[in-house]
């Protein structure tokens, strides 16, 4: 994976949007997307292209020991509803012109194929990671490579990252506490809304999950120990996007959760990566901090589906048209200041 930290390019990009029509940095951060784009994309002029909203789906054995406030059906339901429009991530796919597939990478369900739907199951969800690892070895490597191939035959160069999965936040709080060595009780949160006690509950279990689990402490083992099929697939979304030097649009706490093996992985990926959104769920705070990323929005969100990204997607946009369509104080016939 190249090293996008290319001095030439960078010192053209930060001439170019230094001599826009306006006072210097004036466009703060909206001017630091318009330099990262340009080094993704490798160029002065960086257009988006044919962007693809990938949300993975997968259910999670731990959901048994009452880590959610849903249901695992929900799972499943929840892709129906994206697949018919009625999700807030396809409304807001509709709305910005982002193509939305959804991938069942382990659903508990059997779908009829259509249009929109990538039927990649490893299996009918994961096994009890408070038993025994969520994922064989072999199971994490498959969900890895079908999202590396996913992305290969996908047009555009832009992704962005959602999900579905009762009991994902879970996976999640327990990949981060153990890749960036942090308490899980700080690392987990309300996920579809659990009171306190719930909450509290919660915590111990996966206190209990991290115990039965203290050897992995590798990323992929950790992966295969804690994670989900709908993580590990999006860590291979991830791997093959950054290598294609696609941009990529990071969700919330689960979906940061996949970068976050794959910067584990390949530090690289982070170049490549646009954080969309800090979620309210506790631990992604922490997962920002520990990724040393900061997120374009703070709305208060914990949805998920990739619906962050998608809201934060306009941003990008006008990062590109700001620098490949503004004008110049030379283009524009306009003074500068002394």
């Amino acid at each position: 994976m190249d090293d996008l930290h290319q001095p030439e390019l960078l010192a053209r990009l930060q001439h170019k949007i230094d001599n826009k029509t306006k006072p210097l940095g004036s466009l703060g951060r909206i001017e630091q997307l318009a330099i990262q784009l340009g080094l993704i994309l490798g160029t002065e002029s960086p257009r988006l292209s044919q962007a693809q909203m990938l949300v993975c789906a997968g259910d999670h054995g731990i959901v048994k020991h009452g880590v959610s406030a849903f249901p695992s059906d929900v799972t499943w339901q929840m892709v129906e509803n994206f697949l018919a429009g009625g999700a807030a991530v396809s409304v807001l796919a509709r709305q910005h012109g982002i193509a939305l597939n959804v991938i069942d990478c382990g659903v508990n369900h059997d779908f009829t194929p259509r249009p929109g739907l990538l039927i990649r199951k490893v299996a009918y969800g994961t096994a009890d990671s408070l038993q025994v690892p969520a994922m064989s070895s072999e199971q994490c490597q498959q969900a890895i490579d079908q999202g590396r191939d996913i992305v290969k035959n996908l047009p555009g160069n832009a992704v962005l990252l959602g999900e579905m999965g009762i009991g994902n936040t879970s996976a999640a709080a327990l990949l981060l506490a153990r890749l960036g060595d942090l308490d899980i009780a700080d690392c987990t949160g309300a996920g579809t809304g659990l009171d306190h006690f719930a909450i509290a509950r919660k915590v111990e279990t996966l206190r209990l999950v991290l115990k039965r689990h203290a050897s992995a402490t590798a990323p992929l083992d950790a992966l295969a120990c804690l994670g989900g099929f709908e993580i590990a697939t999006l860590v291979g979304i991830v791997l093959q996007a950054a290598i294609d030097n696609r941009v990529i649009m990071v969700d919330g706490f689960i979906a940061s959760s996949a970068v976050l093996v794959a910067t584990r992985l390949a530090p690289r990926v982070q170049q490549r990566c646009v954080y969309a959104h800090r979620s309210a769920e506790s631990g992604h705070r922490l997962m920002l901090e520990t990724l040393q990323a900061t997120a374009l929005l703070d709305l208060g969100l914990r949805l998920g589906e990739g619906s962050g990204a998608a809201l934060a997607w306009p941003l990008l946009q006008s990062a590109s048209d700001i620098l490949c369509d503004m004008a110049s104080f030379e283009s524009a016939g306009v003074a500068r200041s002394d």
